[in-house]
Parts: structure tokens; sequence; C-alpha cells
């Protein structure tokens, strides 16, 4: 972010458990953008507005400014609890919540998650690149993929999210890459082909995974295996065992992801070995396009 001053006419913001991400917006065009280490995990309740106000006090005038935040801001151990709505729904069909605040300079709106009571599950801050997605494309018909560390595989038909399933692989992988045996044999790297032949693997096996995670160690161990290839086979046993639980999702559907590009890659090499195609959209866009979305449903209309 430059010393120069950036006025804004609002503000979004994405605020998760680990980071704070922020960007100046004119109309619907971002001029300046910020991010910190203040995510909602650092954080007690009086402390969101000062974290808040240190990251975009050099956009604020004398005016009240809103600010539109999607993510776990609105966690109950947030600044704000903003209640879940229940799908089938619109991504944001639901009051925002709105935090009270010292600052006689912002005026901001907290974005509402989506949960699911039938086959319980629950997000936070997805729901806003949903928006984004239908905002540029308000006729989806089909799921999106959220990939991450908790991955969202999310029905999308006439304009609301369906149905959705949350699967743990990212932090699955963190987990077993990082703490378990094999922490000694993945390393830095990719290796394509391992990746994609541990994912059909797993979709041809999936109950013989937990015998070839330990073979990942064993390779290492007998043929000096590369950590990268090792590591691709890890990513691609836990992604094929997403994919084979998430069949009902994908098969035949039209598939958007929307996450972290070299992620997204990965699990569009996942579904292209299954013979189902997939389109990446930028997260950060979506994203932006979503917090949009939230604050034109607060405008007046013109006359």
């Amino acid at each position: 972010m430059s010393g120069r001053t950036t006025y804004a006419d609002w503000i979004a913001v994405d605020w998760g458990t680990s980071n704070l991400r922020a960007w100046a917006m004119r109309d619907n065009q971002a001029i300046a953008e910020a991010t910190s280490d203040k995510g909602m995990g650092s954080l007690t309740k009086p402390e969101f507005e000062p974290a808040l106000l240190a990251l975009i006090n050099p956009w604020l005038g004398t005016a009240k400014t809103p600010v539109f935040a999607c993510g776990m801001v609105g966690a109950r151990q947030g600044w704000v609890e903003a209640p879940y709505g229940t799908v089938p729904c619109k991504p944001h069909g639901q009051p925002f919540a709105k935090p009270q605040t010292a600052d006689p300079r912002i005026n901001v709106h907290v974005i509402p998650g989506l949960k699911q009571t039938d086959t319980p599950d629950v997000m936070r801050g997805e729901e806003t690149q949903i928006a984004g997605l239908l905002a540029a494309m308000p006729n989806f018909d089909g799921v999106a993929c959220l990939p991450g560390t908790h991955t969202k595989w999310v029905h999308i038909s006439a304009g609301e999210v369906v149905s959705f399933r949350t699967f743990m692989t990212g932090e699955l992988f963190g987990l077993i890459a990082k703490t378990s045996v094999l922490r000694h044999s993945v390393g830095a790297g990719w290796h394509d082909e391992a990746f994609a032949t541990a994912v059909t693997d797993t979709l041809s096996r999936p109950e013989a995974m937990a015998a070839n995670l330990f073979a990942i160690r064993a390779d290492q161990l007998l043929n000096a295996t590369d950590p990268g290839r090792a590591k691709a086979r890890l990513s691609g046993l836990l992604i094929g065992a997403e994919l084979a639980a998430a069949r009902p999702y994908w098969l035949g559907q039209n598939i958007v992801l929307i996450g972290d590009p070299t992620l997204s890659e990965h699990y569009a090499t996942a579904l292209q070995t299954q013979g189902a195609p997939s389109h990446i959209a930028d997260a950060k866009e979506t994203t932006l396009a979503g917090l949009s979305a939230a604050r034109a449903l607060t405008q007046e209309p013109a006359e």
C-alpha cells in the first residue's frame, strides 16, 4: 500500500481466521489493497475495530464509508455473530449483521454464512464467492468447488445454493505431511503423473487408501523417491478420496473451481482424469464481485 492518501467510496473486506484482507473500492473496482495477519483467530471482540482501522485508515475521508465484510468475522467468536442462512436459499439472502463502532467514519456490514441442517454443514465466506460467481454468470446451474483447507462442493440452481458438502482434505494433507511418518518423505516439488495416478488409485480402491499412504514412506526408504513425487502422491490419494465421496456433486455437472490457482489446477487435473471438465474462476475477482453484490443490496434504487 502506498503512502499516498486514497479515498474509497466503500471498502470490501475478506476476514478469515488467519488473515485480514481489504480493498478500497470506487464503484466496483479496487483501487488499493492491504493485508494483515490480524485474522479472527487472534483477536478479541474489542480488537476487531482497531485491527480494521489500522488497515483502512488511509482510505477514509470525513464522510461515513460503508464497509462490507465476509468470512469468519461473522462467526460466534468474531466481531459480531451473523446468523447463518439455511439452504436452499440465495447466497446473500439473509440480513447483514452490524457491529457497533466507535469511529463515526465507518458503517460496517457483516455478511452471514450458510448452514445445512440435513447432513449438517456450514460455510462462511464461500457464500460471497458464490454470489460473485452468480453476478458474473446469473444463469449458472451446476456445481462450484472451492478448494482450500476445508474444500466445499456446492450445488447451485436457479440462483440459489441448494446443498453443499465440506471436506477436510487440505487440513488432512497438512497434518499428514507435517506430523505423521510421511513428514520424512514429503517435500518440495511436484510430479503430475504421480498425482494423477494416485487420484485414480483411490477412486478405484478407496478402501486401500491407508495402505497406499504408508507405501509412500516405504517407497522413499527403498527407492529414494523424490520428495516432490511423494508430495504429489499424498495429495492425489487424498483428493481422490474426496472425489469418490463427492461424486454425486460433480458427476455429469457443469463445474467451476474457485480458489488458490495452484490448488484449483490440481483439482481440475483430478477431475479431468475422470472425464469431468471444469472451469477455473479467479478467486480474488469472484470475492470482490460477491462483496459488490452485497453492497448493491443495500443501495437505494435509482428513481
